[in-house]
């Protein structure tokens, strides 16, 4: 009978869950908003996650949390931060020296990933919700367009109108002024996407392959292309990458690796 591990990431926009088996190999997935309670949803998507692998939880040697919310995760065998996890979970599939560039629903991250698979340094962006995916949100419901019409629009936009204000609500307020001036609306929303570009790459100077994470990068392919088009390195989308977080947990679990609770860890 094979062995079963997961990871779950608590995250403060969605909290992810991954299932592998002993040798490694991704068995099931499941997704969820966090919304109010990181302790119930915590729950409903374990729960998803060991329906989609297939298996009850009596098959499980080990649950890792990690994420905002890991230690509201009654369940876990131990928590790990979430900075190693992501390191783990984008050597799993990208091997050698790499930066993660994972932007999730309230802050981004730039992780500089060893040769060996440990995180070297990052960087973490706290200070506003500009350039996150909780900006994105808040754009499309102000603008009341769905997030997914915006990407589309964005994607075949012949130029860019730049949005330049660092603060999402006065973002906002800039671009309703570009509407009313009449410019080209599917410019505008390629502009918020640059914008969103633009915050990540200030954060610290990328020379090596870049894996992207993230629900923003899951969900948005535009933010793919600027990233392509911007940088001079290979931009690899791994598969899944909403769920790298919780997939490095999982490879935690699989190693029984209880260490302190430390962003170092």
């Amino acid at each position: 009978m094979s062995e079963y591990f997961a990871g779950i990431d608590l995250g403060s926009a969605f909290t992810k869950a991954v299932v592998i088996t002993g040798e490694g190999a991704i068995a099931g997935t499941h997704i969820e908003r966090t919304g109010l309670s990181f302790e119930t949803n915590a729950q409903k998507v374990f729960d998803g996650a060991l329906a989609a692998a297939g298996i009850t939880k009596d098959q499980l040697k080990s649950v890792a949390a990690t994420g905002v919310g890991r230690r509201n995760c009654a369940f876990a065998s131990f928590v790990k931060p979430e900075i190693g996890c992501f390191a783990k979970g984008v050597y799993f599939h990208q091997r050698g020296h790499c930066v993660v560039v994972d932007i999730g629903g309230q802050d981004n991250k730039v992780i500089r990933v060893s040769q060996s698979g440990q995180q070297e340094y990052f960087k973490m962006n706290r200070k506003c919700a500009a350039g996150t995916g909780a900006f994105l949100e808040e754009i499309s419901f102000k603008l009341n367009v769905p997030q997914k019409e915006m990407n589309e629009r964005a994607s075949r936009a012949t130029k860019i109108v730049s949005i330049g204000s660092y603060c999402t609500v006065f973002s906002a307020t800039e671009i309703i002024h570009h509407i009313r001036e009449g410019k080209d609306i599917d410019a505008i929303f390629r502009g918020v996407y640059e914008s969103v570009v633009k915050r990540v790459l200030e954060m610290d100077p990328i020379a090596d392959t870049v894996v992207l994470a993230g629900g923003a990068i899951a969900t948005n392919s535009v933010l793919v292309d600027l990233f392509r088009e911007k940088l001079k390195v290979d931009v690899i989308v791994p598969p899944s990458p909403q769920t790298l977080g919780a997939l490095g947990a999982a490879l935690y679990a699989r190693e029984g690796s209880a260490t302190s609770d430390t962003e170092e860890a």
